[in-house]
């Protein structure tokens, strides 16, 4: 059993969850360091971030049924191509700090044949420490060396193959840039610039002076502090560069009737097709967040964005007015909303004592300087007080009077290029249309409050209101990452307690909340091995077992880890081959590294010999990591732990609750072992990890911290024996849905009780004789008003359905339904009722357009089209969008 606190009801878990942020102490926080207060406009928080029509969404993978998700993601591309100077963006990274590291990456795999030995990489010491602590994460195992320096001093060479800069500085201060970024050019040195994206609106953009990438964190655009995210990272460069671009691209491509449509562009480098030569392992996205930053531009438009960052600079240059009134130094002379004050460290001391009496929160450097950041939220009486607690503490006498200020300080970086000139960033201004927008977007899409997503693998389960309610409470919303933890003591607290829950269901000793998504996780867990295995001077480890069956981040992250990828079969009933397991453990003994093994497999089977796999790799010196991704099958019944793994991940947003949000948030948290524990990462800000930790996997300490939130309500509201019930339904759920289906559809694997675990494949690679591909299967059960299933995943021609444990009998009656259905509507076509080229499957989906046509030339009926079945009529989707084709 699982030894947890009883379950709390709703009721009673908000009343405990309010106790916990009141505990939280609401300073003014003027810390910057890439993390800003925002006013989230209220339109955006009630239509958007508190809707499940948005929040349930899964990636859109299924362009006929997302096509308002992928209009508000291309918004969030033109904005940050807009900002940047840049030709293309994705949408979107983790954070900034990763998002650097992927410009690092990229460029490293860039490098053109005759630069192949080139292996330094360059980062301006002005950079946000934390970005240059995933930095040296990062590079370590690629063979990179990390050359942190001055921009103006450095010596560039052509062993250089990359370098990054910020752009203003960490400090405040901005640089001129245009001379290094020149040299670098010269050389052949690639240049990536983490910009602030709020700065943009009034600095000249550095795709305008030479940047081959432009990154940063998009959370100024009204995404709330949340004590670190999430918050979604921006990455913008040139097509030269577009295939390899980590994330994803949102692109115009032309419907079957020839009409305009959008559709997500699966780069080359995609993990399931390149597998251990992806050039990334980045999965979730942050997309909910990049919805709301592009749909924040939308409601500003590009004239309000520009009011709201010179009332910023303003606010800031009205402060450093004030400070040379009252002879304070202040060094930066060209900067948009940071000052950094010289002081001694006894005044520094002297500051933070009167600052903290008056709640708030200034940046303190070691070398006792003071660091203020204003932002969105600051008005004029806030630099009345911060210039009262500064006379306080420096001992300045008398009331301050300081000149009105003339001229900004930004210098000769002023912007002077227009942006934002498209019709969708000036037509919605007002809130009714801006509400009337987002509903337009939400009309065309499918979410979980519309049907189940019976998506295998991705755990698409209830993320219940409860939950969701506290997100937007002003003491967790409002609470920047680098606080004194002091004043998060209400998230210490949930932290500290969601940490021991997740060591409990687990089996393991240690968790860090850190990697904010599960591929993060995945990197995370293999670099904690790696750091033990160099602990015991066992440098030589670095070969990696992978079933053929994982996840395609699997490898993309062995790789990225530094490991060679060796891959073991998998036998006919879709288990791991244990002899070739045997095999090549054997064979790689000396240099074993791990195993990477999911548990139920992605087969959906609980394999029975897993212990005896994980005790294979122990043999040879090498430790298991445990993919999460199944976990939803595993908790109260079994744990990592107990099958002998030494570190898993679990995915927050599958497991755990936390909504997919369109294809992100997502939170990929690992649990370790006791001898692992001492190597879980750190940071640089506040202290986390063990007494050897890596140095950051991102860039806050507890990466996500604001959904944190969401999965401890999950564990506190169902307690042990709800969650194992919860398990126990999931499996059951699809159990029944095999019993239904199996008569139908032939199931590809089971276990060895002949029962599937908590999801299952159907192959549909015999229906391609009666002219029926998987895809057109998908594309009808949009007519019965159903997301597919994951198509093709882990075998080309099947679908994976997995219920959870969130649904009724009768929703997995009705999608039993829709899919005996079309196994019927296959049938006649396989007799002929049906000619090949006009039939219900190869036309689907049917839209609106089409149903509603003045003319039908279809052999079958506008019935059979639109309502196949009695339920459809009542729980009808809507489809306004046409089928798109698989050209781009």
């Amino acid at each position: 059993g699982l030894h947890l606190p009883e379950a709390l009801t709703e009721h009673a878990f908000l009343e405990h969850v309010r106790e916990l942020a009141d505990q939280n102490q609401l300073f003014k926080t003027y810390i910057g360091q890439g993390y800003h207060g925002t006013i989230l406009p209220g339109p955006i928080q009630r239509n958007i971030l508190e809707n499940p029509g948005w929040y349930t969404a899964y990636t859109p993978y299924q362009a006929e049924i997302a096509q308002g998700r992928l209009e508000a993601l291309l918004n969030y591309q033109t904005m940050v191509v807009e900002l940047t100077g840049m030709e293309i963006a994705n949408a979107s990274l983790l954070d900034e700090a990763t998002a650097a590291a992927e410009a690092m990456s990229m460029f490293y795999a860039a490098r053109p044949r005759d630069r192949k030995e080139a292996h330094r990489f360059f980062a301006s010491r002005f950079t946000h420490p934390q970005t240059l602590d995933v930095l040296k994460t990062r590079t370590q195992p690629l063979g990179v060396e990390l050359v942190i320096g001055d921009p103006d001093e450095v010596h560039l060479d052509e062993s250089f193959f990359g370098c990054l800069v910020q752009y203003p500085d960490t400090y405040g201060k901005i640089r001129d840039l245009r001379t290094f970024t020149t040299t670098a050019r010269e050389l052949g040195i690639q240049v990536a610039v983490a910009a602030d994206l709020m700065a943009l609106v009034l600095l000249t953009p550095p795709g305008e002076w030479g940047a081959d990438c432009v990154l940063g964190t998009s959370q100024r655009f009204g995404i709330p502090l949340g004590y670190g995210g999430p918050h979604a990272a921006f990455f913008a460069t040139k097509e030269s560069y577009k295939r390899l671009i980590p994330g994803r691209i949102i692109g115009q491509t032309l419907d079957k009737d020839g009409k305009p449509a959008l559709r997500m562009a699966l780069q080359t480098r995609e993990q399931h097709i390149k597998r251990d030569k992806a050039t990334s392992n980045i999965c979730t996205a942050q997309v909910l967040l990049s919805v709301m930053a592009g749909m924040y531009a939308v409601y500003h438009g590009p004239e309000g964005l520009k009011r709201i960052a010179w009332r910023i600079h303003h606010h800031a240059r009205e402060l450093d007015k004030r400070l040379q009134a009252m002879e304070i130094p202040q060094l930066n002379t060209h900067y948009f909303d940071t000052l950094r004050l010289q002081l001694d460290k006894g005044q520094q001391q002297k500051v933070k004592k009167v600052a903290e009496a008056a709640r708030i929160n200034l940046r303190y450097f070691h070398d006792g300087d003071v660091g203020i950041t204003v932002d969105e939220t600051t008005s004029t009486d806030d630099v009345e007080k911060l210039t009262g607690v500064l006379a306080e503490a420096l001992k300045i006498e008398g009331p301050v009077q300081a000149d009105r200020w003339e001229q900004p300080a930004l210098g000769h970086h002023i912007r002077t290029s227009a942006f934002l000139d498209q019709k969708v960033f000036n037509s919605y201004h007002s809130e009714t249309e801006l509400m009337r927008y987002i509903k337009k977007l939400e009309r065309k899409d499918l979410s979980l409050n519309h049907s189940m997503i019976p998506l295998g693998s991705c755990t698409m389960k209830l993320n219940a209101a409860v939950e969701m309610i506290p997100l937007t409470w002003p003491k967790f919303a409002n609470i920047h990452p680098f606080v004194p933890v002091d004043q998060a003591a209400g998230y210490q607290q949930i932290i500290a307690e969601l940490e021991a829950h997740l060591a409990e269901i687990t089996g393991f000793e240690a968790v860090s909340l850190q990697p904010n998504s599960g591929a993060q996780g995945e990197y995370a867990g293999l670099m904690v091995i790696r750091a033990y295995h160099h602990s015991r001077g066992q440098d030589q480890r670095h070969i990696v077992l992978i079933p053929s069956s994982a996840h395609g981040t699997n490898p993309a992250s062995g790789v990225m880890a530094g490991m060679q990828v060796v891959v073991v079969k998998c036998d006919e009933a879709g288990n791991i081959d244990v002899d070739d397991l045997r095999t090549k453990a054997e064979l790689h003994s000396h240099e074993l590294a791990a195993l990477m093994v999911t548990y139920p497999s992605t087969h959906g089977v609980f394999e029975a010999r897993i212990k005896e796999i994980t005790g294979i790799i122990h043999e040879h010196g090498g430790q298991v990591y445990m993919d999460g991704a199944n976990m939803n099958a595993q908790v109260g019944l079994t744990s990592p732990g107990a099958i002998g793994a030494d570190v898993c991940h679990l995915n927050l947003h599958k497991t755990f609750a936390i909504p997919h949000g369109g294809g992100g948030p997502g939170m990929g948290p690992i649990c370790v072992a006791r001898h692992l524990a001492p190597f879980l990462p750190g940071n640089v800000a506040i202290p986390t990890g063990g007494n050897q930790a890596i140095t950051g996997i991102s860039a806050a300490p507890w990466g996500s911290g604001l959904i944190l939130i969401i999965s401890y309500a999950y564990i506190r509201m169902l307690g042990a024996g709800g969650l194992k019930a919860a398990t126990e339904y999931a499996i059951l759920n699809a159990n029944y849905l095999e019993a239904r289906l199996k008569d139908h559809f032939s199931v590809l694997y089971k276990g060895d009780k002949g029962r599937v675990a908590h999801e299952m494949i159907l192959d549909c690679r015999p229906f391609k004789k009666a002219g029926v591909e998987v895809t057109d299967i998908a594309k009808r059960l949009m007519d019965y008003g159903y997301h597919a299933p994951t198509v093709s995943f882990p075998v080309a021609g099947t679908i994976m359905v997995e219920p959870t444990e969130s649904e009724s009998k009768p929703e997995l009656d009705r999608f039993a339904d829709a899919l005996i259905a079309i196994r019927e509507e296959i049938e006649q076509l396989a007799m002929g009722v049906w000619p090949a080229e006009d039939n219900p499957l190869n036309n689907a989906p049917h839209t609106l357009e089409m149903i509603t046509s003045d003319e039908w030339a279809h052999v079958y009926s506008r019935t059979l089209a639109a309502f196949p079945l009695p339920y459809v009529q009542v729980h009808s989707f809507s489809k306004s969008s046409s089928t798109v084709s698989t050209s781009t």
